[in-house]
């Protein structure tokens, strides 16, 4: 392999880097000689970096109160220009990662290769792994030049593992002049109130789908999910009528996860569902059609009316605890 240095973009809330961002950081230590990140934080998150194998931190200053993707794709663009750079720019498909992917490939005149699975070499260089049809084949995808490659990876495509790093070292990397780009701010932030474990990282997911008949009914999930100590998911076709939000959508057009155990509860399995949950190391399956999509991905199938299953497992797992 002939890639010599790679930069992810990491990103943190409140001191603690995102699980995408640990999850790129094992995979780009895999590939290159040098690893290190490019971030808007700074010293806080160096030890835990340094642990999953990036040995500097290159903190981007003055985004306080500012939108991101600007000031992140103008410095590491302004330091490709200087021969400073990286042979390849690793972020996670993320509102923030895909903002910064856009600026900067405009502002490097050079391609972003996205929805990435992996990534491999392809003639000294790395391609990205992408998942067509609904995840029914892979396309390997190849840059034709000799710029820097920007790669935009799907969450859950690796395992975050510690390498047993010591805390990177910290370096400023500066922000050129912006222009109006740079005058953006952001005035409020949503915060969407939540109890139990987040969608994107619990062990166990309970799903619903269209089966369950009506909005109510979705009470079922969410009680079935608390006894679990589970994340509630949900399909996409809940979330378009207005169900649940947008941030339970489990599919191609909302999170991919990859829990120990996945239940999915009056769900047909249509490709869009099943490429965001079928990496799952369990899936359970309940619906009262036989011939539901789903059933082909699960390692257990009920064939029921969830409006009866549901109510029965739900009465066990109280009479338990």
């Amino acid at each position: 392999m002939t890639v010599s240095k790679i930069w992810v973009l990491a990103e943190a809330t409140d001191g603690k880097v995102a699980t995408t961002t640990l999850e790129i950081l094992a995979k780009a230590r895999e590939l290159a000689d040098t690893v290190e990140v490019v971030t808007a934080s700074g010293a806080e998150i160096a030890a835990e970096v340094g642990a999953h194998g990036a040995t500097k931190v290159l903190a981007v200053g003055g985004t306080e109160g500012k939108l991101l993707g600007a000031p992140l794709a103008g410095a590491i663009a302004a330091a490709i220009a200087a021969g400073n750079g990286p042979d390849a720019v690793l972020m996670a498909t993320s509102y923030t990662g895909r903002d910064v992917a856009g600026r900067l490939s405009v502002k490097i005149d050079a391609p972003v290769i996205t929805n990435v699975v992996d990534l491999v070499e392809r003639d000294g260089r790395l391609a990205g792994v992408e998942p067509i049809f609904g995840g029914v084949t892979d396309v390997i995808t190849k840059f034709t030049t000799d710029k820097v490659g920007i790669f935009l990876v799907r969450p859950k495509s690796f395992a975050a593992e510690e390498s047993g790093g010591a805390a990177a070292s910290v370096e400023e990397l500066s922000v050129p002049d912006l222009g109006a780009t740079g005058t953006a701010v952001v005035t409020s932030r949503f915060v969407e109130e939540k109890t139990g474990p987040s969608l994107d990282e619990a062990a166990v997911v309970v799903s619903g789908g269209r089966g369950l008949g009506e909005k109510d009914n979705y009470q079922l999930v969410e009680d079935l999910a608390k006894l679990l100590q589970a994340a509630p998911g949900a399909s996409r076709a809940i979330v378009d009528a207005g169900w649940v939000p947008y941030s339970y959508q489990v599919g191609q057009t909302g999170k991919v996860v990859k829990p120990t155990l996945y239940i999915a509860a009056g769900i047909s399995g249509a490709t869009q569902h099943l490429v965001g949950m079928k990496g799952s190391k369990n899936i359970i399956a309940i619906n009262k059609d036989a011939e539901a999509p789903i059933f082909a991905v699960s390692d257990l199938g009920i064939v029921g009316d969830v409006h009866k299953v549901l109510p029965k497992l739900i009465e066990a797992l109280q009479a338990r605890s």
